[in-house]
């Protein structure tokens, strides 16, 4: 059963005596009654603290290629609910493997070809951690090429690793899951990107606003962060998640000669979020030069943390900028990594912009997962400084655009890189967005609208 409690966390507690789960799904903000809860659940016999499974909509996409593709892989950052998705997905008939225990680990590094004998149907956790396993998968669905014969999670891209080999071309397909997205969290499946891809007027989801959306954007969308209630935890969380990554996950894809300053990098990274990389800036920052700090950034991209957004383009239109533009992939993660809190925003909105541009592209990048429509995601700037915050362009050339405003209202100004990049693309333009922090959509013209941020939890 589902209860709706008006708090800021998801918890469920089980209670032994009737045997009967009760998931509480939390939204707002009563730090108060949360704590309150938390006691009662934490510390009365018969109860335990779990959190709370939410629905992962990629689901039916793991499903699907697991009928029809010999070797899936669900990739994503650690602690994403990649490792619960599959459990639940692969059932008792799949064996499961963790590479993530000692002595598992060492038998696929030591005989990669005998750890997989006499195999049928297994799962394998953190494969990255034992690459050479993936040539000797390559072999056994080579031999037997049932569909669904591995199911694989790694948090580390693969395709990004230099000692792989070989990436299954042909016999693999990549799943992605990030953290959860506010659709999942809310509990309703988006549609957003196959509506604007369609070219249908915005619809509004669950309308969050004003100090409720810097909650929801600040919280990010890992599980285990969002079972934390009070602000410090949870930063404590990320601050922890970050040690954890360079103390073992660094050291398992690449050989890092400065490895005490991952950390100071990506703190000088969290600084330029939302900005055009430039890597001798943010090298300086961190005591490195343009090409390791190149390279390094590149190892935090294999690990989900950041990405490097490509610039859109087109022969129409000249004196464009073809510089990445740098994103975290979790704006908790990234409001952690600053320090920067719903109080502190709500005295100074200064910062919020750049996260709440970062959110916006992490919450594209999940929902493009189970979208119907294929899509990639790019940024638009000229030299002239015009730009579109985030550009979706479809397989067949059609393109849409959302710029971004951390403002309650929106002017015709805000329009202007939208109006050019529709005017450079001209018929293959199916849509515009001013995503703002209002609640009612505003047409402005020609597939141009002023749309809730709301839109993006919208089904």
């Amino acid at each position: 059963m589902i209860v709706k409690l008006p708090i800021g966390l998801a918890v469920g507690c089980w209670n032994i005596k009737s045997s009967h789960y009760r998931a509480f799904k939390l939204r707002s903000i009563d730090f108060q009654f949360a704590d309150l809860l938390v006691s009662i659940c934490g510390t009365v016999r018969g109860f335990a603290m779990t959190t709370l499974l939410f629905e992962r909509y990629v689901r039916k996409r793991i499903e699907e290629a697991l009928e029809d593709t010999r070797v899936v892989l669900v990739s994503g950052p650690r602690q994403s609910g990649k490792t619960t998705l599959i459990r639940e997905i692969s059932g008792p008939e799949m064996e499961f493997f963790t590479l993530d225990d000692a002595t598992t680990l060492d038998a696929a590094r030591s005989d990669p070809v005998g750890f997989l004998r006499g195999i049928d149907r297994a799962v394998i956790d953190e494969v990255q951690r034992a690459p050479e396993l993936l040539l000797a998968i390559k072999t056994e669905v080579d031999r037997d090429k049932r569909p669904g014969r591995f199911l694989l999670t790694g948090s580390a891209n693969l395709l990004k690793i230099p000692k792989v080999a070989d990436s299954l071309a042909g016999r693999m397909e990549t799943v992605p899951l990030l953290p959860l997205a506010q659709s999942e969290i809310l509990g309703s499946r988006s549609s957003f990107i196959d509506n604007m891809l369609s070219g249908n007027r915005p619809k509004v989801g669950e309308c969050i606003l004003g100090a409720d959306l810097v909650e929801a954007v600040l919280r990010g969308g890992y599980p285990e962060a969002l079972a934390r209630v009070r602000w410090p935890r949870r930063q404590n969380w990320y601050v922890h998640y970050i040690d954890a990554i360079v103390q073992r996950d660094i050291r398992d894809i690449a050989h890092i000669e400065q490895l005490a300053a991952m950390p100071r990098l990506l703190r000088m990274i969290s600084e330029h979020a939302g900005q055009l990389v430039n890597y001798s800036s943010i090298g300086s920052a961190a005591g490195m030069n343009h090409v390791t700090t190149h390279k390094y950034l590149r190892v935090f991209e294999s690990l989900f943390i950041v990405d490097t957004v490509q610039p859109w383009y087109t022969n129409k239109l000249k004196r464009l900028t073809k510089s990445p533009k740098l994103h975290f992939l979790d704006a908790g993660l990234l409001a952690a990594m600053r320090g920067i809190t719903p109080a502190q925003v709500l005295r100074d909105r200064t910062a919020f912009g750049a996260i709440l541009e970062t959110f916006i592209y992490s919450e594209i990048r999940k929902i493009a997962s189970w979208s119907e429509q294929q899509s990639a995601v790019f940024h638009f700037r000229d030299r002239d400084g015009m730009e579109v915050d985030i550009v979706i362009d479809t397989p067949a050339g059609a393109v849409a655009g959302i710029e971004i405003k951390a403002a309650a209202s929106v002017s015709s100004e805000d329009f202007k890189g939208l109006r050019k990049l529709r005017e450079a693309v001209g018929d293959r333009f199916l849509q515009g967005l001013v995503l703002y922090d209002g609640e009612q959509v505003v047409p402005a013209g020609d597939g141009l609208f002023a749309a809730p941020i709301s839109c993006l939890w919208s089904s």
